[in-house]
């Protein structure tokens, strides 16, 4: 029987916490709410640093500053053998737009020894957060980023022009912001328009819709406001031009609250239909977390994605 690596007693004691915390009835959601919302920064320093091993000879280059923040920050993961003309994969991770960081396990690990065996370059940015920045401004953020990354492209044997951007949860709903309207925050921030957004469960497609759902978690709240005309201008479904970007929309299949992401990501693949944008929906029968992390491993999950991307690629070689 194989060991496994002992459970730290406070971590432990977190996680039995959360869980009879979701099992509560409806009329406890708010009390659950917030033992989440305190358990986060423990569970994130539990799972801080690239937990999957890396491929041998992959180079890092850390905290490269595309501002003078010392949020505005991402690092560089090169791949042991580079080829001429790399594509480049930009992860944004998530963390409710208040907290989460470029190096944890979740938002590395798996997915850069994915691509990186595929000869991508695999980029992961920090951006400002909640309440020192709100939505709007992170999205600037993670424009100013990819700009960084797409100016010194050469530098790292990569090609500008073949960027995806991915994102999960509040990162999920950051990159689909971009590519919703490429003509706005990443034109601003003088990046080249990239071909296309992976979106991992995102639950803010519309920020409108999601804002009066009942027994809302506080973390939206805090993020989006009051203001119906900012809950608009930070939505994607509001923001949706012809100039969008391809998107591919995972989303689970298990999840429901406060919205159910995969109709959400139906909702706005139709409205991107009818302005004649393709984008695919990818229902998964994973959590919220499991989309995150498990993607990299061998799974058909992974390899839909990575057949997306490829086909995606492809009008670059054409």
């Amino acid at each position: 029987m194989s060991q496994r690596s002992p459970i730290p007693t406070g971590l432990l004691a977190l996680c039995l916490i959360a869980t009879a915390a979701a099992a509560a009835p409806p009329a406890k959601q708010r009390l659950r709410d917030r033992i989440l919302q305190r358990m986060q920064p423990q569970i994130e320093a539990a799972g801080h640093g690239e937990r999957a091993p890396l491929p041998p000879g992959v180079r890092v280059e850390r905290d490269i500053a595309y501002g003078p923040d010392p949020r505005q920050r991402y690092d560089v993961y090169l791949p042991a053998h580079a080829r001429p003309d790399a594509p480049i994969l930009f992860m944004v991770h998530g963390g409710g737009w208040r907290r989460g960081d470029k190096r944890m396990s979740n938002v590395v690990g798996n997915k850069a020894a994915y691509w990186l065996q595929r000869g991508f370059v695999f980029v992961s940015a920090n951006y400002r957060m909640e309440p020192d920045a709100d939505p709007l401004v992170q999205a600037g953020d993670v424009a100013a980023a990819l700009a960084s990354v797409q100016r010194r492209a050469r530098e790292w044997s990569a090609d500008p022009a073949k960027t995806i951007l991915m994102g999960h949860s509040a990162g999920a709903h950051l990159v689909a912001l971009l590519g919703s309207n490429p003509q706005g925050l990443l034109r601003q921030a003088g990046a080249h328009r990239p071909l296309g957004v992976v979106s991992l469960d995102s639950g803010a497609l519309d920020v409108p819709a999601l804002m009066g759902q009942p027994r809302l978690p506080q973390l939206y709240r805090d993020a989006f406001g009051t203001d119906p005309a900012y809950w608009a201008s930070v939505s994607p479904q509001q923001q949706l031009e012809r100039s969008a970007l391809l998107m591919l929309l995972v989303c689970s299949s298990t999840r429901s609250f406060p919205t159910a992401p995969c109709a959400e990501a139906r909702k706005f693949a139709g409205r991107a239909a009818s302005l004649q944008v393709p984008m695919q929906v990818l229902p998964e029968a994973l959590s919220h977390s499991e989309i995150n992390d498990s993607l990299g491993q061998p799974s058909s999950y992974t390899d839909a994605v990575q057949a997306w991307i490829e086909r995606v690629l492809m009008q670059v070689r054409r």
